[in-house]
């Protein structure tokens, strides 16, 4: 009897650690050392506490098995409230929240020198780096696993430095096959 509780116990956490798998969230000082040793993009969730849409993009996004497993393998992945307190070192720049409000922790607060340094003007963004640190662009608003596919995979293959216009970007929109 207690062979048999042994085994479905392992095997029952076998399958629970093989469906749900988890991003490894970063942060961006540490992506930016990673990709010294391991050059990869970044991707960046810039959030806030009181955003009902970056909570959705989470749960439903970032915990889908196959964006976390793509994003894992391809890119170091950063969260960064947008409205927090963290101080972040970025290209040799130190980037605060001066106006930075406690009592105000979950609800809206002041914009992070760094969100503000990015252009953040909406909230979930997420932003994309190339393998250097260096901004690719942001992406505004949530998005669901297939979209963010599309995303993910363009900038992964550098794709994204072949598309010049608006229509070459809606051809690739119309070509590309989601997997996820």
């Amino acid at each position: 009897m207690k062979k048999l509780v042994f085994l479905m116990l392992f095997f029952g956490g076998i399958t629970l650690s093989s469906t749900a798998q988890e991003i490894n969230w970063v942060t961006i000082e540490e992506a930016v050392e990673l990709q010294k040793k391991s050059p990869k993009k970044i991707m960046m969730d810039v959030y806030t506490t009181w955003c009902g849409p970056c909570k959705q993009l989470d749960k439903l996004t970032f915990h889908n098995k196959n964006v976390a497993r793509y994003v894992n393998e391809n890119y170091y992945a950063v969260k960064f409230n947008g409205e927090g307190n963290k101080e972040i070192n970025y290209m040799g720049k130190v980037f605060k929240n001066p106006y930075y409000k406690p009592e105000d922790a979950f609800r809206r607060n002041t914009a992070h020198e760094f969100a503000r340094y990015l252009q953040i003007s909406a909230y979930p963004t997420i932003v994309f780096f190339d393998e250097y640190a260096n901004v690719i662009t942001p992406l505004r608003g949530y998005q669901n696993p297939s979209q963010l596919e599309l995303y993910l995979k363009m900038f992964k293959n550098d794709d994204h430095k072949k598309i010049t216009s608006q229509e070459e970007f809606n051809t690739y929109f119309e070509n590309f096959k989601s997997e996820f």
